[in-house]
């Protein structure tokens, strides 16, 4: 049997009917409310190596290639198959492990991300370091066997379900600011960490302030060497600002309803095409961008490097995956305009998420590195312009 046939059917036995279509995606770990069937979906595919497909066997991985990863995704869409899990761990901190981790490290840590066992969470921003984040004043004083962290964190996304923290933290505070990090792993779960909840626009409240109270982080948890997480640092923001698993799935970030059924309920149709030409044609271009966009995320796939580790270029998917979509829910909430909520056309409910997700995805070209920030390390490191 062909890989694909064997992943069609196996695909088509396993997940659960309710894991497909529109929804959300489980971020595992022991605290976020999990339904059955989405239990039993991350189990199955946890244990086939379908949770982190491309990742090493000896970890939890599948060992796929990457086209056996493709073909995989492929399939998954085909049925509208959910992740079985997502998160910072299989998305962020998994690749970055699997690159700078000790043996020890890896074996620790990666499998419990492979099983889904662990929601992570990122200690990053501070209330004074957004964009100059090497100016993080958290520090982390040496104890001898661990480390004693006091300071504070900013839009700590899914800080109140969190199981354990990557975070920078100054060890040297004498030496240039990018040199005197480093990197660390902790639990959430002791008396030194306090989670605040911050209510957003949107009525979610998918960020939290973190506060850290001589909270004990072992020393076999420091990722690297003591004083040089900057680099660890950079790295991880490549697989946060892109995510190998969205690139090879050519995957935008859009939800809802797809626009071209939305126009035909909103705006109608005349001789088998929407109605409004403007509407029309900025569909149309959209719809080029987004397929153009999903085309150069593959094609990036297929050209890197044997371990698909992102490079600088991946903050051009980031910048353009942000702004498309901003014009996706833009293009929604037109659409709608004033007769939102009450036209029939779709449920109440339906058109609330799309005023939220709106609301909501204003954020996206801030969150995760800043447009301009983008913009900035594009010049630099992929066009290669002088400062």
């Amino acid at each position: 049997m062909s890989f694909r046939a064997e992943t069609r059917a196996w695909l088509e036995e396993n997940c659960p009917a309710s894991c497909r279509g529109p929804g959300e995606t489980p971020g595992g770990g022991t605290k976020a409310p999990m339904t059955d069937d989405e239990r039993t979906w991350l189990e199955r595919a946890a244990e086939r190596g379908y949770t982190v497909p491309t990742w090493p066997a000896e970890y939890g991985g599948g060992g796929l290639s990457q086209d056996e990863n493709l073909i995989l995704l492929e399939e998954m869409r085909r049925i509208e198959a959910r992740p079985p899990v997502a998160g910072m761990g299989t998305a962020m901190l998994g690749p970055t492990l699997l690159e700078y981790g000790t043996e020890e490290q890896k074996k620790r840590h990666i499998p419990r991300i492979a099983r889904g066992e662990v929601w992570w969470c990122q200690g990053y921003s501070e209330p004074s370091s957004g964009s100059d984040l090497a100016s993080l004043r958290t520090r982390a004083e040496d104890q001898g066997d661990h480390f004693l962290v006091n300071g504070q964190k900013i839009w700590t996304s899914g800080a109140q379900f969190a199981d354990w923290i990557f975070c920078l933290v100054r060890t040297d505070p004498d030496v240039p600011k990018h040199q005197g990090i480093s990197f660390l792993l902790f639990s959430m779960n002791q008396p030194g960490v306090t989670v605040k909840p911050i209510r957003l626009i949107s009525g979610a409240s998918p960020f939290c302030e973190t506060f850290f109270d001589n909270a004990v982080a072992q020393k076999d948890d420091l990722v690297g060497e003591p004083n040089r997480g900057w680099t660890i640092a950079k790295r991880l923001l490549q697989h946060e600002r892109a995510g190998i698993q969205s690139l090879a799935s050519g995957r935008t970030r859009e939800s809802g309803p797809d626009l071209p059924d939305m126009a035909r309920a909103y705006a109608g149709e005349r001789d088998g095409r929407i109605a409004d030409p403007t509407l029309r044609h900025d569909i149309a271009q959209h719809r080029m961008d987004s397929l153009a966009f999903a085309l150069t995320q593959q094609r990036a796939v297929q050209e890197a490097e044997a371990d698909n580790t992102p490079g600088a270029a991946t903050s051009i998917f980031k910048y353009c995956g942000a702004n498309l979509g901003k014009r996706n829910s833009d293009l929604q909430v037109a659409m709608m305009g004033t007769s939102a909520g009450d036209s029939g056309l779709y449920s109440g409910e339906t058109e609330a998420e799309i005023r939220r997700a709106w609301l909501a995805g204003k954020a996206s070209s801030i969150a995760g590195g800043s447009n301009e920030v983008q913009l900035n390390i594009i010049a630099k490191r992929v066009l290669g312009l002088p400062d």
